[in-house]
Order: structure tokens, then C-alpha cells, then sequence
């Protein structure tokens, strides 16, 4: 799940923006999300769908493919790829991701005519907590009033626990400049939105002695918009 990222490219999600000690193999990893909703950084972006990833890491660096589709046949159901290089070493991190979604011509990477929207990130887990800031510096990016590209950024703040049993993460996310936009889900005139406080808890579900399900729900409020999620939804990683 992305977004929730779960930034589902890191699967996290993108995942890739969470904290990963250094292989000193080569790994491959394959598994999907299955979501009641898709549900990113405050805003909901398709009903019930599907999210694929597939990653291969060595020594830190990483590279995944993050995908979601929508389940339903509701107009404006989400088609997406996200491809995410990252590179991690202690509990720093950093990365890029191109994100294309809802668009024909994959390959068209003209300035002014691409769907894909480029986005660096940058973060660090501290254990009990952990801070990411991405930045979005190419493509389909919006544009200020002025007509510059306006390198719409989002920041977040989450700290897992656990309780009863269950994983948890509290996050909270806002968008720090040019909010009025409406790139991300925010309905401000200002510069500033906290535009997603979220909590979530995840428990494995056994299905056998060598087989598990992690499965999850997530109650997400944006505050600029006044809108509530609730998000439920398993994982199947072979």
C-alpha cells in the first residue's frame, strides 16, 4: 500500500523510504497489498484495489516497481507505476521515485507534455521515530501562479509502538509551502496544511504452521479537507 505509504514503494510500502540495514547479498523480494481504499499523504485516490511491488536490493541500494489498480469499474479508477531507486545505510535514506498514473504514452518524457512526476525523498529513522521530507523537482509537477514550477513538497513524522498485541504506527503529514495549490488533498488560501494524521495496526494472521497473512486497518483524517478514512487490508508476500 503506498501511501499509506506504506509508502508503498518502499512496500512498505514506497517503500524505499524506510530505514534498511545493508545487504551483503542480493535480494529480491515480490508480494502485493490488497486495500478497501487507496488512500495517500490525506487524500483518497481509487476505491478498492490491488498493489503489486517487486524490489531487488544489494549493500543498501535498492530498486522497486510499485503498481495499484483499481478493483471496481467506477470512472476514474486508479492505473498506476511508481519505480523508486533508494539508497539506505544506518537509519538514514534517500531516493528517487518517477510516479506515472492515469496516463497513455508511458514512454513520452517531454517537459511540458509527460505524465510522470518526479520526486526526491529524504529521511531518517531514529527507532522511536522517523522524519521523511519529499520534493517533487521534475514533470508534471504544479506551477505557482507565476508560472514557475512550485516543487510541491510533503512532510511526515511516524512513530511505530506496539500495543495489545498489534503493530502500530501513529503518523502525521503536512504540506509545507504552496498548500493552496490543491496538488495534494488541502482546501487552505495559505501556504501551510497539516493534511494527514493517521494511525494504523498491523497483526500476521496465521493461516498454518508455515504460512501467514499480515493484515491491517488504518483510520486516516486530513484536517485541512475535514475528510476521514478507514482502511482495511491484508498483504500477501510468498
Amino acid at each position: 500500500m503506498k501511501r499509506f505509504k506504506v509508502m508503498a514503494l518502499a512496500l512498505a510500502g514506497l517503500m524505499s523510504t524506510g530505514a534498511a540495514s545493508a545487504q551483503d547479498e542480493v535480494e529480491v523480494s515480490l508480494g502485493a497489498d490488497v486495500v478497501s481504499n487507496y488512500v495517500w499523504r490525506g487524500g483518497k485516490l481509487d476505491d478498492a484495489a490491488i498493489q503489486p511491488s517487486a524490489s531487488v536490493a544489494y549493500k543498501g541500494l535498492s530498486l522497486t516497481a510499485w503498481g495499484s489498480y483499481g478493483l471496481t469499474s467506477n470512472t476514474g479508477t486508479t492505473n498506476e507505476l511508481d519505480l523508486t531507486l533508494a539508497y539506505s545505510t544506518g537509519g538514514f535514506n534517500v531516493g528517487i521515485t518517477d510516479y506515472w498514473c492515469n496516463a497513455e504514452k508511458y514512454l513520452l518524457y517531454d517537459a511540458h507534455k509527460t505524465a510522470h512526476v518526479f520526486e526526491a525523498n529524504v529521511g531518517y529513522d531514529f527507532g522511536p521515530l522517523s522524519i521523511q521530507w519529499f520534493t517533487n523537482f521534475a514533470g508534471a509537477d504544479a506551477v505557482r501562479r507565476s508560472g514557475e514550477r512550485a516543487y510541491l513538497s510533503y512532510a511526515e513524522i511516524s512513530a511505530p509502538f506496539k500495543l495489545g498485541g498489534l503493530d502500530w504506527s501513529a503518523t502525521v503529514g503536512a504540506i509545507p509551502y504552496n498548500a493552496y495549490l490543491g496538488f495534494y488533498a488541502a482546501n487552505t488560501s495559505s501556504g501551510f496544511a497539516v493534511n494527514n494524521i493517521s494511525l494504523k495496526a498491523t497483526k500476521d494472521l496465521k493461516i498454518s504452521d508455515s504460512f501467514t497473512v499480515p493484515v491491517f486497518a488504518q483510520l486516516a483524517a486530513n484536517p485541512s479537507t475535514q475528510a476521514t478514512y478507514f482502511v482495511i487490508g491484508f498483504s500477501i508476500q510468498p
